[in-house]
């Protein structure tokens, strides 16, 4: 990434968007809208000094909401090019109130709200589509109570616990657990300031609140208002202080999760969502056990599947290396239902078609391998490009050239044509920008003998 951000024949338009294509191969005139950061990329110099005075935090849309962000934010590390983008949606002083802490706080200057969307008109040659993909929304299978039981999360939310940048530093803990710790550090605040209240009743009554609450109760102050205020106060201040003192022994037991169960073709190979199958599942669940198992060595996994589909060079092996080092067990038959159990566990209902019995098993966490999606976008760009979809909602290409969209200069690669792992997606952008070399290259040559 770095390296294509310095590369001198290589403009990238980040926080951009393609709003009108207009001309034929080799001769495109594209308009492309670049949005207002309200940061200045060519002053900013990445440091992050604005980010960590900003007062406002929101949820983390990069890590799965798993996390939090201020309002004037980099996407994610290492990101290119390397500066801050301000939220509108979330800023203060963009949404009319008093702030502008990062105006202040920025040397370089860099930071300016009076900045607005730009559009740039481009002659290009020929267009290659990689839009990626979306992952299925696991919340329309009722039966797996995505969104209901807090342990049961999606593969791409599990790969941001696991990273050492996500919002656990890569230690798997559960959400459950994770929303205790937050719900008692809010708990500690309020408490604190309770305390506070109370001390200086205690201060200007000489006298210490549990003592003067019993005195209270049995009637000595009559109808003092002071002092009813103080009861009031102290009531408030238990009604904090008990519940944080059985959340804060129950936080002692939290630890990281060591039982996983993996559901595959969560939305693919399924006639009521996806029939095809997404490619690259089965891989990514066995490495994210594999990689669970390296960060905590007493974890297991166990893979729910129809079957493994490890299909590339390699892959096989791999797969038999999860079970025997990594404490990975594959399980044959497809889950039916999950229900959550006591402090949060779920448990799996299944049919183990080996042994032909319906079984059931708690787990510390279940991670849902869901289906390859196109992305929501892609239909406004179909449009905007001129080009067709498929049945499912990916390009529609060739037969005999799997990276020709429908429109001749327009090509296509990675998950915007189908479901396809990394290293299919990279052979297949190499293959995209070598057509699209082809066409640029022979729309040189033709004009070069119209000028003789």
């Amino acid at each position: 990434m770095l390296d294509v951000g310095r590369h001198p024949n290589i403009n990238l338009m980040a926080y951009s968007e393609v709003e009108k294509v207009e001309g034929q191969v080799g001769a495109f005139k594209v308009t492309v809208r670049k949005k207002a950061r309200y940061v200045d990329e060519d002053k900013c110099t990445g440091c992050g000094a604005c980010e960590e005075k900003c007062p406002t935090v929101v949820p983390d849309a990069f890590n799965e909401g798993l996390g939090t962000r201020k309002a004037i934010y980099a996407y994610f590390a290492q990101g290119i090019p390397s500066t801050r983008t301000i939220d509108p949606d979330h800023c203060r002083q963009l949404n009319g109130k008093k702030c502008g802490i990062c105006k202040k706080t920025c040397q370089a200057d860099a930071v300016n709200f009076d900045q607005k969307d730009q559009m740039v008109e481009l002659d290009v040659g020929a267009i290659i589509v990689a839009a990626g993909y979306d992952v299925f929304d696991p919340s329309r299978i009722p039966e797996y109570r995505y969104n209901e039981i807090p342990n049961v999360v999606t593969a791409i939310e599990f790969e941001r616990l696991l990273s050492a940048s996500g919002p656990t530093g890569g230690h798997v803990y559960r959400p459950s657990d994770l929303a205790a710790k937050a719900k008692i550090e809010e708990l500690e605040k309020k408490l604190k300031k309770a305390q506070k209240t109370l001390q200086r009743y205690e201060e200007k009554f000489g006298q210490d609140s549990e003592a003067f609450y019993k005195q209270y109760q049995a009637g000595d102050f009559g109808e003092d208002e002071e002092r009813k205020k103080w009861a009031a106060k102290y009531e408030e201040y238990l009604g904090i202080a008990k519940p944080l003192e059985q959340m804060k022994k129950e936080a002692e037991g939290f630890g990281s999760a060591k039982r996983l169960a993996f559901i595959q073709c969560v939305g693919s190979r399924d006639f009521r969502f996806y029939p095809f199958c997404s490619g690259y599942c089965c891989m990514h669940s066995i490495k994210e056990a594999i990689i669970a198992h390296e960060h905590e060595p007493e974890t297991t996994s166990t893979i729910f599947g129809m079957d493994i589909r490890a299909v590339g060079k390699g892959f096989e092996e791999y797969k038999i290396r999860g079970g025997n080092q990594s404490g990975i067990t594959y399980t044959r038959g497809r889950v039916a239902e999950i229900v959550e159990g006591e402090n949060h566990y779920p448990i799996v209902f299944y049919e183990d078609t080996r042994e032909r019995r319906v079984k059931s098993e708690e787990f510390d966490m279940v991670i849902l391998a869901t289906a390859c999606a196109p992305t929501k976008g892609i239909a406004t760009l179909a449009k905007t490009l001129g080009i067709e979809l498929d049945d499912y909602g990916f390009v529609k290409t060739s037969p005999v050239s799997p990276v020709d969209s429908t429109v001749p200069g327009i090509f296509v690669c990675g998950c915007a044509e189908s479901p396809m792992d990394v290293p299919e997606s990279v052979a297949q952008a190499s293959s995209a920008a070598q057509r699209a070399a082809e066409v640029v290259a022979l729309q040189s040559l033709e004009k070069e003998k119209a000028v003789a």
